[in-house]
């Protein structure tokens, strides 16, 4: 017996090809559709407003109500040619990716020594004088954690780093990749640039290449290491983007909304399969079974697929700006691939705690457990959350998410059936039970 439930609670942690076999339901013919048939999904660009047309096609064949899409303006980013490689002392090509909002280089690239920190803050630290005119690269490796909290902590390299580059008077600056694969697969991921700061190139190196160049570095001792570097991305002025919004209509507008979803665009490297073609299919799946009850639950849930997240949390933004008068009773989001679930934060109001309670005896069975940390609800609910909106995550293995995470290794083959059946196992639980509550989730949120 013993045996069979070691055998079980592994099968809920690693994908295999027995698991692959496992019956695919909604959750994964929405992955399937969009990363075939769509694709990348970059936020403003003509591909994500493909991604909307049939989002609503799709939901309102679903038979969910007040299906509509909500546009937004933004800014858009695109990529160009991207190359890069040390051409003195000891050649080598490297593999890399312009990182979002990136400067670019001269069409014929850039030549210039490199200077090398081993962490961001010693970047920070270095006097202007050091890195002018120079290519910076900083190492900052990222390490594995099951939930995913290293990110945080060294995604500043990429959110910051460009933006302090340029202030220095640096020519271009190349990160080692925010994130834990050993491949030749560079991370993207979005930057910022400061009021009054003109952006510089800015790349990712692969690990493997980033080791490379510190190799490179270590065996020149000394003397002037040289990269030649080509990033071609360019802004397009302002587009449309959306959020796709659908309902599954309540008995009690006074209880307030409960709003779940993901993002709907992705980056453009991959096809956008774990982050977040994956969260949307699966909070639209567990909607969807609340909906096929036949029975109106006690709350209106809401259901938003939103738009350029990845570019600056656009979709998130425009929704809290849009909706921000409504009561809202609880909202969370999944956007941590489609791993298995295995842990419950919740942030609910004192008078809520027995629906916590009930919840963690509810998804006990699936290997989730009740934890004491305060659900953080994700990018797009941030502000909701912020404002003071109840939150719940379930929050998924993160192990192996940041191998694929802003990479072209983020595509439909990386998603294991049974992992993404249990997510929306555990999602469909939630939100029954949270749209049905008789507590008053929003007692926090009255003065």
């Amino acid at each position: 017996m013993k045996q069979i439930i070691l055998a079980a609670a592994l099968a809920l942690t690693f994908p295999s090809s027995a698991l692959a076999d496992a019956p695919k339901g909604l959750a994964w013919d929405i992955v399937e559709w969009l990363t075939t048939e769509i694709g990348p999904r970059h936020g403003g660009t003509e591909a994500e407003a493909r991604a909307r047309v049939w989002a609503v096609a799709k939901l309102k064949a679903l038979g969910f109500a007040n299906v509509r899409i909500e546009e937004f303006d933004m800014p858009v980013w695109v990529r160009g040619e991207e190359r890069g490689s040390i051409i003195a002392p000891f050649p080598h090509r490297f593999a890399l990716t312009a990182l979002g909002n990136s400067g670019a280089t001269p069409a014929t690239g850039l030549k210039a020594e490199v200077i090398a920190f081993t962490t961001y803050d010693a970047f920070k630290d270095a006097p202007d004088a050091m890195v002018k005119g120079k290519i910076v690269y900083v190492s900052h490796a990222m390490h594995r954690t099951m939930d995913g909290s290293s990110y945080g902590i060294y995604g500043v390299l990429r959110r910051q780093g460009p933006s302090l580059a340029a202030k220095k008077g640096a020519a271009a600056i190349l990160i080692r990749s925010i994130g834990t694969s050993e491949h030749r697969t560079p991370h993207t991921g979005n930057t910022g640039w400061e009021a009054g700061v003109s952006p510089i190139p800015a790349a990712a190196l692969s690990n493997p290449d980033a080791k490379h160049l510190e190799t490179v570095m270590a065996r020149a001792k000394g003397k002037p290491v040289t990269i030649d570097l080509t990033l071609t991305p360019k802004f397009t002025g302002s587009q449309k983007s959306g959020n796709v919004i659908a309902e599954v209509p309540g008995t009690d507008a006074a209880a307030g909304l409960v709003v779940i979803g993901g993002h709907l665009d992705s980056w453009d490297l991959g096809t956008g399969a774990i982050d977040d073609a994956s969260g949307v299919a699966i909070t639209t799946e567990a909607a969807k079974r609340l909906l096929d009850t036949g029975k109106k639950p006690r709350r209106t849930v809401r259901l938003v697929w939103w738009g350029a997240e990845e570019v600056g949390i656009f979709g998130g933004n425009a929704y809290f700006e849009a909706h921000k008068a409504e009561p809202h009773a609880l909202a969370a989001e999944s956007d941590f691939g489609a791993d298995r679930v295995w842990r419950l934060d919740v942030r609910l109001p004192d008078a809520a705690r027995p629906l916590a309670e009930r919840l963690g005896k509810a998804l006990s069975p699936l290997g989730i457990t009740l934890s004491k940390e305060l659900a953080g609800g994700g990018a797009d609910v941030g502000q909701l959350v912020g404002s003071g909106v109840p939150a719940i995550d379930l929050q998924q293995d993160g192990t192996r998410y940041f191998d694929l995470h802003h990479t072209a290794e983020d595509t439909l083959d990386k998603i294991d059936p049974a992992l993404l059946a249990q997510n929306v196992e555990a999602w469909s639980i939630m939100v029954n039970m949270v749209a049905n509550a008789p507590e008053d989730l929003m007692a926090g949120q009255r003065k």
